[in-house]
């Protein structure tokens, strides 16, 4: 039989006759009594050639379906002892970086195996095979990836026994590739499920990563990140570390695109660099070094280490360059041909994930303007009243004071007393105005350094005269050191104002709103919470749902929009509510982000 021909049903298997002269059972004797009485053959006679086709046939048959790479060996394995009679036998892995291979699995448990040599057959290089041995390579990701090994005591192992055992890796070769080819179909099939179901897109970057990962097994991360052409600069967006649970650290890193690199990224090509030293090499004969080093972001992070081997894969639609895919490995030469071609597989996937990201957040963006003009005017309806009073009182005041003055009977204590009311009452509109004209300035879309307290006392002071007209207590704890949170400082206006206003109208009879911010390890966890009406349990899930409401004027989109700018911060929102005692809205907002590399 040719080395290395996959065995497939209906095709006879040829095992090798030569040296069969030196050993041959007699026909009184069959071979299958005298394995069962622990001898092992040398050679393979006729008989036993023809019993392995047979065992090689009920194999295949048997674990076609079993879509187990790992049961396929462990068949395999068993059927090579029960085969040759061998007494130990193992399978055994090669992964990059390690010396020797790994035994991923032993019969009997506490056998030993020189796992250099098993490397080193896997590896190709020139290695002793003692007579007792015999090993089977297993192709798997398009490399020599794993071996059967077995192990008589006491026998010689001739070339045609060794074809024989050679049949049977292949035999799980096939099997193995016949596996990793309907698992790629089926991570594939799943995502296209996730993208007709509309998840966020958010999620699918994860689902995506995620699938990515079980098929080609990565050993470092893998990640998302977006284009913004007028920026000239990758964002990342979704981030995959590999031993970690939580998300990476790195989401929302922004790396300035040089002309070079954006020109390279219009190749509609995949990537591949190993790292040599500090410095990369790339194998994929692209010359496109400058992507490694723009890329290698994990380079000088003491708590990540660096990539030893990236791929990388534009992500070019008929809109043009709108991302792009990384994946790396710890050890240099662990992803190949065989990742590109897989990887290459998922792009059309990835690029619509991107492209669903981009389409939400254009219509987020036109829901939070919509959501902007409504707030305005449910202010406007809400401070009317508040600085209809601070006029009112301020006409008569100025009134007075000019016919005093004309009368002559203006004095100075009486004028300094009604200067001071006139004062008042226009320090009470200069703070509702300027609460609302801080509100309607947030078209900047850049982020910024935003300070808490400062924003906290600026949506009070909309809320202030309302507050007191009401009879609502404010308790305030707001520490005016605390770190400074990277945001669009007019979404977290629009977070407060929302939430301090649904505050407002749950304390129509009087009440107590507080106020609470305290510092915690890379965030500020915020606290708002009235002991107002309350929310119903059976409309508490549904508050955060777009155009849910309860308010007869409300269109039901604040709450959905403030969810949606805490997510954009990286942050969580809970809502906690009893009817009739109360709402505390949490927030976990980050302090610890880097704008860009």
């Amino acid at each position: 039989m040719r080395a290395g021909a996959p065995v497939r049903a209906g095709t006879p298997v040829r095992v090798a006759e030569s040296n069969m002269s030196k050993r041959r059972a007699p026909a009184s004797a069959p071979t299958v009594s005298r394995r069962k009485r622990g001898a092992a053959p040398e050679v393979v006679t006729r008989d036993e050639e023809f019993d392995l086709l047979k065992r090689l046939w009920n194999f295949h048959a048997q674990q076609r379906a079993t879509g187990d790479a790992e049961k396929v060996l462990t068949a395999a394995l068993r059927l090579s002892l029960d085969f040759f009679g061998a007494g130990e036998g193992c399978v055994a892995v090669v992964r990059p970086g390690r010396e020797e291979a790994d035994i991923v699995s032993s019969s009997p448990g506490g056998a030993r195996w020189d796992r250099a040599l098993v490397a080193g057959f896997l590896r190709g290089h020139k290695v002793s095979i003692p007579q007792e041995l015999m090993l089977a390579r297993i192709r798997r990701y398009d490399r020599m990836w794993g071996a059967l090994v077995v192990r008589g005591s006491g026998v010689e192992y001739h070339w045609d026994a060794r074809k024989a055992f050679s049949s049977i890796g292949t035999a799980a070769t096939q099997l193995i590739e016949r596996i990793d080819e309907q698992r790629v179909a089926e991570v594939r099939n799943k995502i296209d499920h996730k993208i007709l179901d509309q998840i966020g897109p958010k999620d699918l970057f994860y689902q995506i990563l995620h699938g990515i990962r079980s098929l080609i097994a990565y050993d470092h991360s893998a990640a998302l990140l977006t284009c913004d052409p007028d920026e000239r600069s990758l964002e990342i967006v979704g981030e995959q570390i590999t031993w970690r649970k939580s998300k990476s650290q790195k989401v929302g890193l922004k790396l300035a695109l040089s002309e070079q690199a954006g020109e390279l990224l219009n190749h509609n090509v995949v990537f591949g660099f190993n790292r040599d030293g500090r410095a990369w090499v790339d194998w994929s004969d692209t010359e496109g070094t400058p992507l490694a080093e723009l890329l290698d972001y994990n380079r000088d992070d003491g708590t990540l280490s660096a990539e030893g081997t990236m791929l990388c894969a534009p992500l070019i639609t008929r809109h043009g360059l709108v991302g792009v895919l990384k994946v790396a490995s710890v050890h240099a030469g662990a992803l190949g041909a065989y990742e590109v071609e897989i990887i290459s597989q998922f792009l059309p996937q990835v690029a619509v994930a991107l492209l669903n990201m981009r389409r939400t957040e254009s219509l987020e963006m036109r829901m939070r303007a919509a959501e902007r003009k409504q707030a305005m005017a449910d202010l406007a309806r809400a401070v009317s009243h508040d600085v209809n009073n601070a006029i009112g009182a301020v006409v008569p005041l100025v009134q007075q004071m000019r016919e005093d003055l004309e009368t002559g009977e203006l004095t100075a204590d009486v004028m300094r007393d009604d200067l001071r009311e006139v004062e008042r009452s226009m320090q009470i509109c200069r703070r509702i105005f300027g609460g609302m004209l801080g509100f309607a300035r947030g078209a900047a879309r850049n982020a910024s350094e935003v300070h808490l307290k400062h924003e906290v006392d600026a949506t009070l002071a909309v809320f202030k005269e309302g507050f007191s007209r009401l009879g609502v207590e404010t308790v305030v704890n707001v520490p005016a050191d605390l770190p400074p949170l990277l945001g669009i400082q007019a979404d977290i206006d629009q977070v407060l104002l929302n939430l301090v206003g649904n505050a407002r109208d749950a304390l129509d009879s009087g009440g107590r709103l507080s106020i609470e911010a305290t510092p915690a390890e890379g965030r500020i966890d915020l606290v708002i919470a009235d002991n107002g009406h309350g929310i119903a349990a059976e409309n508490l899930p549904k508050v955060i749902e777009p155009f849910f409401t309860t308010k007869p004027a409300g269109n039901g989109l604040g709450l959905s929009i403030c969810r949606s700018i805490i997510s954009q911060l990286r942050g969580k929102m809970r809502i906690e509510s009893t009817e009739g005692q109360g709402t505390t809205v949490r927030l976990s907002l980050p302090t610890r982000q880097e704008k860009t590399a």
